[in-house]
């Protein structure tokens, strides 16, 4: 399952994914996206189960597992790949309540419901792999993103509890935290929130959708064998930790 999936970094995983044999369901609440990538992926003999739904509906999401089960059998990995970055380039007090609220909804509720949507079928299989989408934010905090930092930065915190708790289960838990990727969500950002990121990092450019789809192949791959719990940088050496 991709969440997430009709844009940015989880339609490009998703066609990576499905490229190499993967089944996927697509979760999204853009339904005329999803159904322009299902008939993408397609084209190329791909099979995938369209799954419209919001991350932060437990019902939908269950139900979504449930259907992925009926078609293929069980459920081998998990891209969570949805995420919003709310209002941006304002500092901490000058932040909405309801915006802060919002972002932690999607970015942490949402990885909590689908990561427990899909956890009890992964552990009657005895296998598993669960890949969230942070950020470098996370891990080091952006002035002027104070909703989508702490909210990155709870989610790590989360892979590092769930990567413990099922370390014998054959289920392992990680994150990925890239620095700027050029995607829809980080287009809608203000040009000097981008510079300041960018600028940052060592490499001096962006990280790009390819790169992230080939690293995040590899978690869920059953290669990824002794890794849970841990957060793989994608920074271009802005964070070394």
């Amino acid at each position: 399952m991709v969440t997430g999936a009709a844009s940015g970094i989880g339609r490009e995983c998703t066609q990576w994914l499905s490229e190499r044999g993967a089944h996927v369901a697509l979760m999204d609440r853009d339904e005329s996206a999803l159904a322009a990538l299902r008939d993408k992926v397609a084209v190329s003999g791909g099979d995938v189960l369209p799954a419209p739904a919001d991350v932060t509906d437990q019902a939908a999401v269950v139900a979504a597992v449930d259907d992925m089960v009926r078609r293929w059998g069980g459920v081998h990995g998990l891209l969570n790949c949805a995420g919003i970055t709310g209002t941006t380039g304002i500092r901490s007090h000058e932040v909405e309540l309801q915006d802060f609220e919002n972002v932690m909804r999607v970015n942490l509720h949402g990885a909590f419901v689908v990561g427990s949507a899909v956890i009890p079928t992964m552990l009657q299989q005895g296998y598993g792999r669960v890949v969230h989408i942070a950020s470098i934010s996370g891990k080091e905090g952006n002035p002027g993103m104070a909703a989508y930092s702490t909210s990155k930065a709870a989610l790590i915190g989360l892979v590092k509890v769930q990567g413990k708790e099922y370390a014998e289960d054959g289920i392992t838990v990680n994150a990925i935290s890239p620095a700027v990727v050029q995607t829809p969500m980080v287009a809608q950002l203000p040009p000097q929130q981008v510079d300041y990121m960018t600028s940052r990092i060592p490499m001096r450019r962006c990280c790009t959708l390819f790169e992230v789809a080939e690293m995040a192949g590899w978690i869920l791959s059953p290669a990824a064998s002794f890794t849970t719990g841990f957060t793989f940088d994608l920074s271009g050496g802005r964070a070394t930790y």
